[in-house]
């Protein structure tokens, strides 16, 4: 028989084990709440940080527009701008910081090395000017895809190549060809047969380099055809240029004195003689290009750089898709010269040890000399200049304790005379692009505070 002690002793027992389910749960429920409440703060951190970072790309934004603002402001409209005349990575804002993404098109970067700064438009092939023999030596690309994109910018919307596939094809796909310009680069990923692999290549994240997480067959970057075209690259044609399409002996006399006033009048007649436009017969002399208007002159190339700019193929007011060859790639060097790669590295490397000579095209005759063929081919067509006037802003930034990524592509049009944004992408999307220094930098700076 029980003990009114034991019964005592049982009672206690239970409450005590209630108790300690009791304090248990609460424990469990300050415990959740708590990571909750973790949870959140890391959320409203990156929140914060995110935003800190999309502050610092309209100031990156702010900061890109004010150096082509006094790039014209200086008078050197045209010139690309002296990466060394501006700051491109790690720039504050606040407690955020951003980078310009560049390219490399000379070749002396690290496969895996991010280069920093503006990209110049007028590097690159323009879509809508480009021939189909230039766009067929672009990388990996396919006789039939250079056909399409033909096509798909041909406003008689017919198949005008013979490789290419006009409009029935693309009714299977539930759309039609365009039949009109591109308007962006990303546009060509409704060209038919056009894959991402050929798109971008193994740079998944378009950043120019190879990162850990990309590989390529032979250790390149591997871009794809998106590195090397634009939709964008014009330059201003004023009134008051002398026209060399075609001139006349009779009517010579504005090129006569545009060379007196920038030459001597020896110099003009001897030039004029060389182009057989001094004969008292009449004579109508055509040239291709300006470069084909050099190399028949004879003149020097720092006699034909004080004029180069006087001269023009035609009266409309804009010229669109010429390249720029002082900054062009060897890979779009190769388009220019019909798939000879050898001379476009041989122009990059010209380029590379001959900086001060870029003032005119009239450094491809000094860079090609011994190689006729090449310079023939470059000299047939008006798509070549040393100038520039569109250029992409490709900000990626990180806000506080190395959080918060964000990532924006802008482009810049500065034909008119005023920095104008003609096109922004938000690219985020594609992960990091700053490269592994970077990653490593920031996050050990996030590490140790």
């Amino acid at each position: 028989m029980k003990t009114r002690s034991s019964d005592k002793l049982s009672k206690n027992g239970s409450l005590l084990i209630i108790v300690l389910w009791v304090v248990f749960g609460l424990v469990a429920i300050t415990l959740y709440f708590a990571n909750e409440m973790s949870l959140e703060l890391r959320a409203s951190d990156n929140r914060v940080c995110g935003l800190a970072s999309e502050e610092a790309i309209e100031g990156a934004l702010c900061y890109a527009s004010t150096i082509l603002t006094n790039q014209i402001a200086n008078g050197t409209n045209g010139n690309v701008p002296d990466p060394a005349s501006y700051q491109s990575a790690a720039l504050p804002v606040g407690t955020a910081h951003f980078w310009f993404i560049g390219r490399d098109n000379n070749g002396q970067a690290q496969p895996g090395q991010v280069t920093f700064g503006l990209v110049d438009e007028g590097s690159k092939l323009n879509l809508n000017t480009a021939s189909i023999t230039n766009l067929t030596w672009l990388p990996n690309i396919t006789s039939e895809v250079a056909a399409n994109i033909v096509d798909w910018r041909n406003t008689n919307n017919t198949t005008a190549i013979a490789d290419g596939d006009g409009p029935t094809v693309y009714s299977s796909l539930g759309y039609t060809a365009k039949g009109l310009p591109f308007e962006t680069v990303d546009e060509l990923r409704l060209v038919y047969g056009m894959n991402m692999a050929m798109f971008i290549g193994a740079d998944a994240n378009r950043n120019g380099a190879l990162d850990p997480n990309e590989t390529s067959t032979d250790g390149t970057a591997d871009p794809g055809i998106s590195e090397y075209v634009t939709v964008y690259s014009r330059e201003p044609n004023p009134a008051g240029k002398v026209n060399i399409s075609s001139i006349s002996s009779a009517a010579a006399g504005s090129l006569r004195s545009l060379l007196q006033t920038n030459l001597t009048t020896t110099k003009a007649t001897q030039i004029l003689r060389k182009l057989g436009l001094s004969s008292k017969t009449p004579v109508t002399v055509t040239f291709h290009s300006p470069l084909d208007f050099y190399i028949k002159s004879g003149m020097a190339s720092a006699d034909f750089a004080s004029i180069a700019t006087n001269l023009t193929m035609t009266n409309s007011p804009y010229i669109t898709g010429r390249v720029n060859v002082n900054t062009a790639s060897a890979a779009v060097l190769t388009c220019l010269l019909n798939g000879d790669s050898e001379s476009a590295q041989q122009l990059v490397s010209y380029r590379n040890t001959n900086p001060d000579a870029l003032t005119s095209i009239a450094w491809l005759g000094d860079a090609l000399t011994g190689n006729p063929t090449a310079l023939a081919t470059l000299r047939a067509h008006d798509n070549l200049t040393t100038r520039s006037f569109q250029f992409t802003a490709d900000v990626a930034a990180i806000g506080p304790n190395g959080r918060g990524y964000r990532r924006v592509r802008f482009v810049f049009d500065t034909a008119t005379g005023t920095p104008q944004l003609v096109y922004r992408q938000d690219l985020t999307r594609l992960g990091w692009a700053l490269g592994k220094d970077a990653r490593q930098t920031w996050l050990f700076a996030k590490d140790s505070q």
